[in-house]
Order: structure tokens, then sequence, then C-alpha cells
């Protein structure tokens, strides 16, 4: 894991903390949906049909989505175990973005 993809996950977790996150599938829609969420991580080994669902919906939406971590990288980061987590506040937002330079793990 390079310091980029840590320094993503710490944000993750100081964002939980401050109560910035919307973490399991049906919440993390209603975000999408409401426009609340500014970015979007999704499980790499979540199932197929998961993926489909969220890369359609942030697509439709235009929220950045990032599918570089997995499961127990997200989950260990939050605290829970989750496979999608909707980051609601536009500062750690657009620093995860930041952090993530590569443009083949964002969606947008």
């Amino acid at each position: 894991m390079t310091a980029s993809e840590q320094q993503i996950l710490n944000l993750l977790g100081l964002a939980r903390r401050a109560r910035q996150i919307t973490a399991g599938e049906g919440l993390v829609l209603k975000s999408i949906r409401s426009h609340q969420a500014k970015l979007v991580f999704l499980a790499a080994d979540a199932g197929h049909s998961t993926v489909k669902q969220f890369i359609n919906k942030c697509t439709y939406y235009e929220i950045p989505l990032i599918c570089r971590f997995n499961k127990a990288q997200l989950s260990q980061a939050i605290g829970q175990a989750r496979t999608v987590v909707a980051v609601e506040q536009a500062g750690f937002a657009k620093r995860m973005i930041e952090l993530s330079n590569d443009a083949e793990e964002i969606t947008k």
C-alpha cells in the first residue's frame, strides 16, 4: 500500500469520527439520490450486482467513485464491516480525490 493510499484511509477514519460519512448500501444509495454524497468508496471485491448498481448511480448523479480498496481495508478504516462508504463533507472528499492521483481508479 502506498503512502497516499494510507493517507486516504486515515482521512476516511477521521471523517467517520467527525460523523461525515454514511456506510452501508441502503444509506449510501439514499445519500447519493439526495446529493449529500460528495465521494463514494466501493470495495474492489464487492459483488457484481453491487458494483454495477453503484457505478450506474454515481455516474448518473455525477459523484466520484473510488474502487481502489477491498472490504477489509474499508472496514478497518471506519471500524465497521462495510462494502460501500459515502463521504458527505466536501473538504474531506476534495482531499481524498487529490490524494488519489491515479485517474483510472476514480470514475466521474
